[in-house]
């Protein structure tokens, strides 16, 4: 047997006696004597609690939870959304009742609600349906329930339904004249009541967007109502008369006329991004339109779809189309397009998978989209649904996505956490090493000056060197600023521990068998004596990283630590200081401060039992 496999044989007969216990010669022995190797007797006190178990799990959970979940929850710095503010915990955006399920006459879908219409005329609603704290979309008058209502439209704030008696019928918020029509629709819904049919009252379209409505009739007479601060309802005289559809933006509107052509029929004129048609359409006959919050877009009749406007989520990257189109609806900030085969297929926005179509889906006769809702109705009359479906754990005031945010910050609050207990253990081996076993002066300088560190108040100092220092970072590097001054300042009791150890070790045999050798001072420190006092280093470094973790976040939570946008788990709970917050939107700090508890303690009791299987005497032989 040559050297190289000696050596080899050795080494591993050497690790599976003393490490794993396996070595068939010491089972007998080991056996008789009740003795366990060093390793496994510390793992077994370790796994033996049932708390320590717990723990472990836990932390484990919650630590894969923020190591992988951040690629599945992405997170973007600028996002914001003022239609998603403050919302609950919820799953039910979509969830359309059974009772209209192959009966639909018509659907209108909101920002996070959906109202329908089934064959009896009825009116359904589901989702998050409450406005403001007084107003919920889902308190339909009792007049609206007993009408019979042919079709409906939703907005950001209220819903509008036309009953089969030619009345429109307006619910929600309606503080800022949603609700007030023009004279001469009052006077056209009283003629409708007593019998009198007109066709300039024989509505065809119903639309809702951001505090306005509109509705449009057989003989093109286009009537437009609600905030006109907010949005442009005029409509010039000219075109009165001549409109076949009409396509709402979020303050603006644009019309199909009734020769083929699209105009911008506002008081804006050429102010409006959208009174500049596209010179494609020059010639061609238009069929269809439709808009986004931000966009408009044609269909003509030879299936080409053109879309203009100041859009910036990808509505104008109109894909290719394999059939013919046969019409267009749009979102707000997405557009779907209903083939000629039954098959659906929609760009734009895809944030929360309003552009995601379900596989398989074909035999679509119409098409009902909001804002981040698709409704497909096949040919049985079945209805399909796609996009945002709600918010696990709800929204902040910004209308960002809390679960994602709680992921994220996680991962930031657990990075700085660990980086800020290496730099601390780093500097506590090195100064703790060198102060115990030299001892003399260098024990003397070195113990001094932890004595400083340690006596500057911890919060207040970090708080004002992050203020001084951090006004002039932006966040990554003002991140990189919180950990090295929570290192900086947590290595004293680190320092302390080693120095401890150190002086117990260095009077050991093993020691001065090494300094008998010859071996250098540095060697003997970082290379034998701190070898054995690893373990106790570990349950040190187990402790601290919670208590580095928990510093991070009260540094962000009081102002001082990372800054917004930037999450952590400290600066998501700064809304909890918020009477408004704590009572009202309760699940924007439930949540943060549920799980961030969760792993600290987690963390703590995995030291704990750390500690108790390390120590010799707090086990029972």
């Amino acid at each position: 047997m040559s050297n190289n496999s000696k050596k080899g044989f050795f080494l591993t007969r050497w690790f599976r006696r003393n490490v794993l216990g396996h070595d068939q010669e010491m089972k007998d022995i080991l056996k008789e004597e009740q003795v366990q190797t060093p390793f496994k007797t510390m793992a077994k006190a370790f796994f033996a609690k049932r708390t320590v178990r717990v723990g472990l799990a836990g932390f484990i959970l919650i630590f894969l939870f923020v190591l992988i979940g951040p690629s599945y929850w992405k997170l973007d710095l600028s996002d914001q959304d003022s239609t998603l503010v403050n919302l609950p915990p919820s799953n039910n955006f979509m969830a359309v009742p059974k009772e209209i399920n192959g009966k639909v006459v018509d659907i209108a879908a909101g920002r996070t609600y959906g109202l329908g219409v089934a064959s009896d005329g009825k009116i359904h609603s589901w989702g998050y349906t409450r406005i403001t704290e007084k107003v919920n979309i889902a308190n339909i008058p009792e007049d609206v329930l007993n009408a019979d209502i042919v079709m409906l439209a939703a907005g950001e704030d209220h819903a509008v339904a036309l009953s089969a008696d030619a009345q429109i019928y307006v619910w929600g918020n309606t503080r800022l004249q949603q609700g007030k029509f023009s004279s001469d629709m009052t006077k056209a819904m009283k003629a409708a009541a007593k019998g009198e049919k007109s066709p300039k009252w024989d509505i065809i379209q119903l639309e809702a967007s951001n505090q306005f409505s509109a509705a449009l009739s057989s003989d093109g007479t286009l009537y437009l109502w609600g905030n006109s601060n907010m949005a442009d309802i005029k409509l010039r005289s000219q075109y009165q008369g001549n409109i076949a559809r009409v396509a709402l933006t979020s303050n603006e509107y644009i019309c199909l006329l009734k020769d083929g052509t699209v105009a911008y029929t506002g008081y804006k004129d050429k102010g409006s991004p959208f009174a500049a048609i596209p010179a494609g359409l020059a010639g061609k006959t238009v069929v269809d339109i439709a808009a986004t919050s931000g966009s408009v877009a044609a269909l003509t009749d030879e299936g080409e779809v053109f879309v203009w406007g100041p859009s910036t989520s990808g509505e104008k990257k109109v894909p290719a189309f394999e059939k013919k189109v046969t019409a267009i609806y749009g979102g707000r900030a997405h557009y779907d397009a209903l083939l000629e085969d039954g098959t659906v297929v929609s760009w734009g926005n895809n944030k929360y998978h309003q552009a995601d179509v379900p596989m398989g889906l074909d035999g679509v006769q119409k098409i009902y989209t909001g804002n981040f809702q698709n409704y497909a109705i096949d040919e049985k009359g079945n209805v399909h649904t796609w996009g945002l479906s709600g918010f696990l754990l709800g929204t902040d005031s910004l209308g960002r996505d809390l679960l994602t945010r709680i992921v994220n910050g996680g991962r930031v609050t657990m990075t700085v956490g660990a980086i800020s207990v290496i730099i601390a253990t780093l500097l506590g081996v090195v100064l703790g090493g060198l102060a115990g076993y030299f001892g003399g002066k260098a024990d003397l300088l070195i113990m001094r000056f932890a004595e400083i560190v340690g006596g500057l108040p911890f919060i207040p100092f970090a708080m004002i060197l992050s203020a001084v220092i951090g006004t002039r970072l932006d966040p990554t590097q003002r991140m990189y600023l919180i950990m090295v001054v929570l290192g900086v300042l947590s290595w004293v009791p680190t320092c302390r521990l080693v120095r401890a150890q150190i002086l117990a070790q260095r009077e050991m045999e093993y020691v001065t068998a090494a300094k008998a050798m010859g071996i250098r001072e540095g060697q003997i420190v970082f290379r034998h004596i701190l070898p054995n006092v690893i373990s106790l280093l570990l349950v040190s470094m187990t402790l601290d990283f919670a208590t580095c973790m928990l510093t991070e976040s009260t540094l962000s939570y009081l102002g001082f630590g990372i800054p917004l946008p930037t999450p952590t788990w400290g600066n998501l709970l700064t809304g909890a200081n918020n009477s408004v917050v704590i009572q009202q939107y309760w699940w924007q700090w439930v949540f943060p401060a549920t799980i961030f508890g969760i792993c600290t303690i987690c963390i703590n009791m995995i030291g704990d039992g750390l500690r108790d299987a390390v120590d010799p005497k707090s086990q029972e032989r």
